[in-house]
This record gives structure tokens, C-alpha cells and sequence, in this order.
């Protein structure tokens, strides 16, 4: 159920209406529009008998939420959300394309890794520490250490990082480093214990579809991380599992429609994840910004041969500059900016 306030109503009205609500055993969300303020209410709604909100005179209108996600639905924020991190817009007009490593691997390779993503026009650097694999024998991640050589290298051209958070039990290094944000992988996207944790957390969540995982089922799990007080979310198309082997992971382009109409929140793309390959990220990429996404997830290496892990589709500096004037031609043509 959400409250839509009256444009007029003061402080003291408002506060009323939120004490009102938390009289009845639920907890109020606010959000604040350029248009209109709107609260959701959180719990039993059963507990707030009909009528007991309509007559206050901060409500303009009481309407009921009948998607089972609410805090991230369009009905409950109409207009599009805009994440900023450190002053760079996630959302709206602008499309930022976060490009780096698969892996942290050493210090040199990250600070080449840096500076290629710097000159060719991203604005924020990806690169993880902590690797989940589906074997136990391959590569891991370089792990706490590489979250030093991730920070070094990006604060020394000023890009904010990403990067992925595997375990609760590392939130408070995550915190410690200023990871400016947070991934959950496509293999933790259910893991509930983690989103209530980052949910918690006044940091913004990248939050990766699951290999099989339905557009409710990704709506769902972003609304742990609402619940607990975080709406700082972007949703993150990686690929999902089907029965074709051509390639790794089938891209569903039809999720980026779908997610902009069910939600307010920004909604990007992973075309690495998704391809496989180097020659397949550049049009999937196309494809993406051309369907609606916010963004992108880029892997990119110094030397992409040398990868130690995915080397297969990260694209080289010149490749990655060239990709980032092809974009920019098509945010062009569909009045949008890169």
C-alpha cells in the first residue's frame, strides 16, 4: 500500500501521517518525487483498519501496491530513480559504462588496467578481488590485498570501483576500502542473508540476475534489499542459462523494456558475461544501450591474453576505445548521452 501526499501538506502534517502509520505497527518508506511524495508502508497491512489513513490531512490518496515486489515497483515511485556516486549519475539521460578486469591481479596490471579504462571515457572502474568459480582448483581471487591494489590504481586517475562481495563476513573490509559499490554476483542473487546485509548498508548495490532466475524472482530479490532500507539498486542483465551451447549465456535484450516498465530503478548490462567472447561484447553491447540499459559491465585487460581468468572476452585498451565511440553514436540517435 502506498500514501501519495497532498503537494501542500507541511512538516508537521507529514509527521503526523508517519507517526500514525508506525501507531499501527508499520513502518513508513518515504520517497520524495520532483512531482509528488509517496509512502510505502511496510508490514501487515491487515493491522491498519480501512479508512484510518484518508483523513489525515497530509493524504491526498491511499492506494494499494498489488505487485508482490513494492518498494522497487513503478507503482510505488513513478518517475525513473538516479543513482549518484560521487557525483556521477546511474540513471536518467546518461549512460556510464564501468569496464575493468575480471580479476585484481597485481599491482602493475591494475594501474595499466586504470588508466586504459580512464582514456578511453568510462567513468568507473570494475575489477574483483574475490572470485566466485565453479570449480574449487581454478583461481579465487587475489582476495583482501587486491582490494589495495584495486583502490591505488583507480584513486590515482579518479575512478569510483566496483567490485563483487561475496561473504557478509567482508563488509566491514568492503566498508574499510570505500568500495564505492557493491556487486551480487549472479550465484548469490537469492543468497537472502547477504541482501538483507547490504540492504543495511548507505552504499549502491549492482544486483546480477541469477542464471535461471525469472524477472520476478530478480524483482523479489531486490526487494530485500529495499526492505532493509537501501533503494540505492541497479539491476544488472548478465545472460541467463537455456539449452544453447554456441555461446555462454543467452542475452535476454527483452528484460530491458520489461525491467524499465515494473520498475523505477536503473537497469544495466553485462554483454561480457553474456557473449563469452571478445568479438561477440561490442554488439551485444549496441544492442543493449539501443534497447534502453542505463549502462554497461565491460571486462577489459592491459593484455587480454594474460588474463588469469575469462580471458576469452575481455576486450583490449583499443578495443575498449573503440567500443566507447561506437556508443556514443548511438546514445546520440536516441537522445541520450555517453
Amino acid at each position: 500500500m502506498i500514501v501519495i501526499v497532498k503537494p501542500q501538506a507541511s512538516a508537521e502534517q507529514m509527521e503526523h501521517l508517519l507517526e500514525r502509520i508506525r501507531q499501527f505497527g508499520l513502518q513508513p518508506m518515504v520517497s520524495t518525487g520532483s512531482e509528488r511524495t509517496v509512502v510505502g508502508l511496510l508490514g501487515d497491512e491487515r493491522l491498519l483498519p480501512e479508512g484510518a489513513l484518508e483523513s489525515l490531512p497530509a493524504v491526498e490518496q491511499v492506494m494499494p501496491i498489488l505487485k508482490p515486489y513494492k518498494l522497487v515497483s513503478r507503482e510505488f515511485k513513478s518517475t525513473d530513480t538516479v543513482i549518484e556516486v560521487r557525483g556521477i549519475p546511474i540513471g536518467g539521460k546518461q549512460i556510464q559504462v564501468i569496464a575493468g578486469p575480471c580479476s585484481v591481479e597485481t599491482p602493475e596490471q591494475m594501474r595499466s588496467s586504470a588508466e586504459a579504462v580512464k582514456a578511453a571515457g568510462c567513468r568507473l572502474m570494475r575489477g574483483g578481488a574475490f572470485k566466485p568459480r565453479t570449480s574449487p582448483y581454478t583461481f579465487q581471487g587475489v582476495g583482501d590485498e587486491g582490494l589495495d591494489y584495486f583502490r591505488t590504481a583507480a584513486d590515482a586517475v579518479g575512478l569510483p570501483i566496483v567490485t563483487e562481495l561475496m561473504d557478509v563476513r567482508k563488509i566491514d573490509l568492503f566498508l574499510e576500502k570505500g568500495v564505492d559499490i557493491i556487486q551480487i554476483g549472479t550465484r548469490n542473487m537469492q543468497n537472502f542473508d547477504l541482501l538483507k546485509e547490504v540492504g543495511r548498508l548507505d552504499v549502491p548495490v549492482i544486483l546480477k540476475r541469477g542464471l535461471s532466475a525469472t524477472i520476478k524472482e530478480w524483482l523479489m530479490a531486490a526487494e530485500y534489499i529495499a526492505a532493509h532500507g537501501n533503494h540505492r539498486i541497479i539491476f544488472a542483465e548478465r545472460g541467463i542459462r537455456t539449452f544453447e551451447t554456441a555461446y555462454r549465456n543467452v542475452l535476454d535484450v527483452t528484460a530491458i523494456p520489461v525491467l524499465k516498465r515494473e520498475t523505477h530503478l536503473p537497469v544495466i548490462v553485462d554483454p561480457s558475461h553474456a557473449g563469452g567472447k571478445a568479438w561477440l561484447v561490442p554488439q551485444l553491447s549496441k544492442a543493449a544501450i539501443a534497447a534502453g540499459a542505463d549502462g554497461l559491465l565491460v571486462e577489459s585487460h592491459p593484455c587480454p591474453e594474460e588474463a588469469w581468468c575469462d580471458a576469452d572476452q575481455a576486450l583490449s585498451p583499443q578495443q575498449l576505445m573503440t567500443l566507447m565511440g561506437d556508443l556514443r553514436k548511438i546514445a546520440e540517435a536516441i537522445g541520450r548521452e555517453l
